[in-house]
């Protein structure tokens, strides 16, 4: 496993071996702890066992990865963060146990439809998977919605995977095609 970081506080950590002959595919997957991303996660595994691509998968860093008490010393800010993050890679790592190519976890502080983006860019994804919900909350209207800022700023398709454990809402005129 390689692990590097730059100036940004970037964290880059790669597993597995590469399913992909070089220049093949990439998809790159926002993951949050949430159940949509777990969805999108486990989709975009799937979608890249199928294709021999390799996954990468983007956590934006944010306030959420710390401890609530703001009177906290930085070291225990930084000390809470990690665990955060570390506890993040542990359940990508779970969900991608039996993924039969690589994967790299990317984790770094910043707007998560950039960072998403950015690496796809990078990596000149095929696409990006991201979780979206069917319900929103106070706490998601105030800081946004990453799958909206995702599919209005990406260059390249976008596909939003619903959230497995919120019952569908179809209103008049939709039909179910499952």
């Amino acid at each position: 496993m390689g692990v590097t970081e730059s100036q940004e506080r970037r964290v880059t950590l790669s597993t597995g071996q590469s399913g992909a002959p070089a220049g093949a595919a990439v998809l790159v997957v926002g993951f949050d702890d949430q159940a949509a991303s777990l969805a999108a996660l486990r989709t975009a595994a799937d979608l890249a066992r199928r294709l021999h691509a390799d996954l990468h998968v983007v956590h934006g860093v944010d306030l959420r990865d710390y401890p609530v008490d703001p009177d906290s010393d930085a070291e225990v800010w930084e000390g809470h963060a990690r665990a955060a993050l570390e506890h993040l890679h542990v359940k990508v790592a779970e969900a991608l146990a039996d993924h039969p190519g690589a994967w790299t976890y990317h984790a770094w502080s910043g707007n998560p439809v950039r960072l998403l983006a950015s690496v796809a860019d990078e990596q000149q994804a095929l696409m990006i998977v991201v979780g979206t919900h069917r319900h929103r909350s106070l706490a998601r209207m105030m800081r946004g919605s990453v799958s909206r800022g995702v599919t209005r700023s990406a260059h390249r398709p976008v596909l939003l995977v619903a959230d497995a454990e919120s019952p569908a809402r179809l209103g008049k005129g939709h039909r179910s095609f499952g």
